[in-house]
C-alpha cells in the first residue's frame, strides 16, 4: 500500500508520536489498529479512515469512516453514531464499510483533535472488557517520505517540538576524515541529523583495539571479518540512516579533490602532512570545516593531556595553521601519542558537534569562539580566536 508521509500534518505527526498508527493513503487520514467491539462482544481491531484536506489541514465535516465490522458498545449494540452502511474501497487494499456521524460543540480544528475524539468514542466499549485495548500501539513505522535520509521516521524531534530548528542540519553532503576513536562517535551523531550524504574516508581495517574507542560493540565474529572502518561504520548506522557513503583509503594531497563538494568536513585523522593539504583545498573552496585533536600522556600513573576543537569558517581562517599541527608525520607532536580512550573520544566528538550545531543555528551560538581547549586534570574548557 503506498503512503505519503505524515510529516504534511503537524497534527498527524503528534498522533505518530503518541503512538497512533497513521498513514496517509490516497487523500486519506488512515488510523489503523482502533479496538472496537463486535455485535458477539469481541474485542477486534479496524482503522478510522478521513478525507484529508491537505490545503488548510483542517478536517471537512465531523463525520468520519471506518473499516471493519460494525463497531458496537460493550452489551454488543451497534453503536447509534452509526448513519450510513455504504461500502466503499479506497483502494485495492483498503475498503471501509459504514460512517461515523457525532458533532461536536465546536467544529473539530485540526486532525488530532478529530480522530482523537472518535477513537475514544469507539475504543471506550472495548476497554470495558480489555482495560488493554488502545489504539496506540507504538507500532514502528517505516519512513516513505522518499526525501528524508532515515530508513524511519525521527520522532524524537518532532515529539520535542524542534523539527524546524532540526531541518536547519539539512546538508547536502558532510565529511568525516578519519573514522577512528573520534571520528566514529562524530558519525554516530551525524547520522541522528537530517544531513542527505555522509562520506566516511579512511583506509584502515576495523581492528580488536578499535572496539574499544568506537560506538556499540563489535562481535568478535565482526573482528575477525577485518573490514575496512568505514564499511563495517556503514553497517551500523546504515539501519537508520540511508545516505552512508565509504571511501576505504585516505585523504591525501593527491586525491584531496574529493572533498570538493562537501558543504561540511570534520577532520579527525591523525596530525600531519595530509592536514595541511586538506585544511589549504577547504579554504580555498571556502568549505567551512572543524579539526579534533587529542593529546594524551601517561604521567606516573596517571593520563594527562588535552582535547582541542579547531573550527575554520569564512568569518575566522587565520589561527588555523598556529593551532593544528601539520609538519612531519606528527611523531613530534601531543597528538600522535595514540593513546585514546573511549570516553574522551566520545567527548571530543560532542565538542566538535555541538559548535558544528551551533555553526548552523541548531544551537544559540553568542560565543563564536574558533577554538576551544579542554585540560583534563583541571576540568577546564577553554574558548579563544573570536572573529
Amino acid at each position: 500500500m503506498s503512503s505519503t508521509p505524515t510529516n504534511l500534518s503537524p497534527y498527524l505527526i503528534q498522533l505518530r508520536d503518541e503512538g497512533f498508527e497513521v498513514e496517509v493513503v490516497a487523500g486519506h487520514v488512515v488510523i489503523r489498529n482502533v479496538p472496537f467491539v463486535n455485535s458477539q462482544r469481541q474485542v477486534r481491531r479496524g482503522h478510522l479512515v478521513d478525507v484529508f484536506n491537505d490545503a488548510t489541514g483542517v478536517p471537512t465535516d465531523h463525520t468520519i469512516l471506518f473499516s471493519g465490522e460494525y463497531p458496537c458498545d460493550e452489551n454488543g449494540r451497534e453503536l447509534a453514531h452509526i448513519n450510513d452502511k455504504t461500502a466503499r474501497q479506497i483502494t485495492p487494499d483498503l475498503a471501509v464499510n459504514c460512517n461515523f456521524s457525532s458533532k461536536p460543540l465546536e467544529h473539530d480544528k485540526n486532525y488530532y483533535d478529530k480522530i482523537t475524539r472518535y477513537v475514544a468514542l469507539i475504543s471506550s466499549h472495548a476497554q470495558t472488557i480489555d482495560l488493554g485495548a488502545d489504539a496506540r500501539t507504538w507500532r514502528v513505522v517505516e519512513n516513505t517520505d522518499a526525501n528524508s535520509p532515515f530508513v524511519y521516521s525521527d520522532s524524537a524531534s518532532s515529539r520535542a517540538g524542534i523539527s524546524m530548528v532540526t531541518r536547519k542540519l539539512q546538508l547536502k553532503k558532510v565529511g568525516i576524515v578519519g573514522t577512528g576513536g573520534t571520528g566514529s562517535y562524530v558519525l554516530d551523531g551525524v547520522a541522528k541529523t537530517p544531513v542527505e550524504q555522509i562520506h566516511l574516508f579512511d583506509g584502515d581495517k576495523f581492528g580488536q583495539h578499535n572496539a574499544f574507542r568506537t560506538p556499540g560493540a563489535a562481535s568478535i565474529e565482526e573482528l575477525k571479518q577485518q573490514s575496512y572502518k568505514v564499511d563495517y561504520l556503514k553497517a551500523k548506522y546504515s539501519p537508520m540512516h540511508k545516505g552512508i557513503v565509504t571511501h576505504p583509503y585516505q585523504i591525501t594531497p593527491d586525491n584531496v579533490e574529493e572533498l570538493h563538494d562537501m558543504e561540511f568536513v570534520f577532520i579527525c585523522g591523525d596530525a600531519g602532512s595530509a592536514k595541511a593539504a586538506i585544511m589549504e583545498k577547504l579554504t580555498e573552496w571556502n568549505i567551512p570545516f572543524i579539526d579534533t585533536g587529542m593529546g594524551l600522556q601517561l604521567v606516573d600513573d596517571t593520563l594527562i593531556g588535552t582535547l582541542t576543537v579547531t573550527t575554520s569558517t569564512e568569518a575566522k581562517r587565520d589561527h588555523v595553521k598556529s593551532r593544528v599541527p601539520t609538519k612531519g608525520d606528527g611523531n613530534e607532536n601531543i597528538y600522535a601519542k595514540n593513546i585514546q580512550i573511549a570516553d574522551l573520544n566520545m567527548f571530543s566528538a560532542a565538542l566538535a558537534l555541538i559548535r558544528w550545531k551551533r555553526l548552523f543555528g541548531f544551537y544559540a551560538d553568542y560565543s563564536h569562539e574558533h577554538f576551544s581547549a579542554y585540560t583534563i586534570d583541571g576540568n577546564s574548557l577553554t574558548s579563544e580566536e573570536k572573529p
